[in-house]
């Protein structure tokens, strides 16, 4: 597996995978070449994430690759209407991503900007079919999970094994890039069923903005609190002790929230839950 040369993820996955159980090459099914897409919110403040989904993959039968050249997918150029730089920015990772068989990452909206902007940004120019090869070959994990690696399988083993005690209760959020960018909504909550141990409970409004947003958390920081105030609410009221996410940012403005307010309530990435050997 590469490492990259600096920066602070590619060394703590590198350490962080561990030899992990092929269970997918030992039932002879050959192994699946996934590059890691590593999101900048990952890299800098949620390296976790990124060990998780390594060690999950390759738990899972995945050959896991990370490429230390790849940077900023572009989105908050894309955001901000720099159109210019934001080209720069998909030629560059598609030149480093391009020969990749699969391509996943523990993020929403950075495999949203892939599969959706990259196309739209080179459109008419000579790498908009590379562009749109890229994108059918970029994957949100819990889709990869689901619907290439067929993790799904209730014999697959996911998260933490049941304990002696009562089950843990975990809810989930849909993040915006996620539900209704790329359209991602039931492939979570089946993995979610099939791990040991919890009890997954309805969250009200489950698919409804945490404030985030990226720069809309900046530009309306009022609207932002709000926002994620009945969104932890909602969780509280729920019950849960675990709040499960695919989406980096939502978590970093929602694991804000309840650290300030100091409730007893643990925000995790859904590669996290699924990686776990304990809770």
């Amino acid at each position: 597996m590469k490492q990259a040369q600096t920066g602070i993820f590619v060394p703590s996955v590198a350490n962080g995978m561990g030899p992990g159980i092929h269970y997918r090459t030992l039932m002879g099914i050959d192994m699946m070449k996934v590059s890691l897409f590593i999101p900048c919110l990952v890299d800098q403040f949620l390296p976790d994430i990124g060990q998780a989904t390594a060690r999950l993959l390759k738990r899972l039968g995945a050959d896991v690759d990370y490429d230390s050249r790849q940077t900023c997918c572009g989105q908050p150029l894309i955001n901000a209407g720099r159109t210019r730089e934001a080209k720069r920015s998909a030629l560059r990772f598609i030149e480093i991503m391009g020969d990749s068989r699969y391509v996943v990452a523990p993020s929403g909206s950075c495999v949203h900007t892939v599969k959706k902007h990259y196309p739209e940004l080179l459109s008419g120019t000579p790498d908009y079919q590379r562009a749109l090869s890229l994108a059918e070959r970029t994957y949100e994990l819990s889709d990869f999970l689901v619907n290439v690696m067929k993790a799904d399988d209730s014999t697959t083993p996911l998260g933490p094994p049941a304990g002696t005690g009562p089950p843990l209760k975990v809810t989930y959020h849909h993040s915006c890039h996620i539900i209704r960018g790329l359209g991602i909504f039931r492939e979570p909550k089946v993995l979610l069923g099939n791990v040991a141990g919890i009890e997954v409970v309805p969250l009200v409004n489950d698919d409804v903005c945490c404030g985030f947003g990226g720069e809309f958390s900046l530009s309306y920081p009022e609207i932002s609190a709000a926002m994620v105030h009945d969104k932890v609410a909602a969780v509280t009221a729920s019950g849960a002790r675990y709040l499960v996410l695919s989406e980096p940012g939502c978590i970093l403005n929602i694991r804000g929230y309840v650290q300030r307010n100091n409730l007893p309530i643990e925000v995790i990435h859904l590669a996290q839950l699924l990686a776990q050997e304990s809770l």
